[in-house]
């Protein structure tokens, strides 16, 4: 079962990745294609395995959040440019379908904005 996705997703400015069940890769939009454009990009990857683009720590990372229904966040630095990394399952009918990789680039400092703390000073 592929997702449908909205139009606005193929050109939305992080990397989006979702595979099925199997680990098949069903979509890549547009900036996962360039991140991933030394490795043949979506031409190449869509339809493959993508616990093949993954180091086995990694791999049980993933099995992990589709058996349990977890999300997981990280950042990295990857050639110099520092990214938010969040992967999550994906729902068909209400049961897990798959997964979904996100990969955004940040700025080097990002601000945090605490609203419980400003809604105590707004009064």
């Amino acid at each position: 079962m592929e997702p449908e996705m909205p139009a606005w997703v193929e050109s939305f400015p992080g990397a989006m990745t979702v595979a099925d069940l199997d680990w098949k890769i069903l979509y890549m939009n547009e900036e996962a294609s360039r991140v991933f454009a030394k490795r043949g990009g979506r031409e190449s990857l869509v339809g493959g395995d993508l616990m093949a683009c993954h180091p086995e720590g990694s791999r049980a990372k993933l099995r992990e959040l589709l058996a349990s229904g977890k999300t997981n966040a990280f950042t990295i630095t990857k050639a110099g440019v520092d990214k938010l990394i969040y992967q999550a399952p994906w729902y068909a009918e209400g049961k897990i379908a798959g997964l979904v990789e996100l990969s955004m680039e940040m700025p080097r400092e990002l601000p945090h904005i605490d609203r419980d703390a400003k809604s105590r000073t707004d009064g």
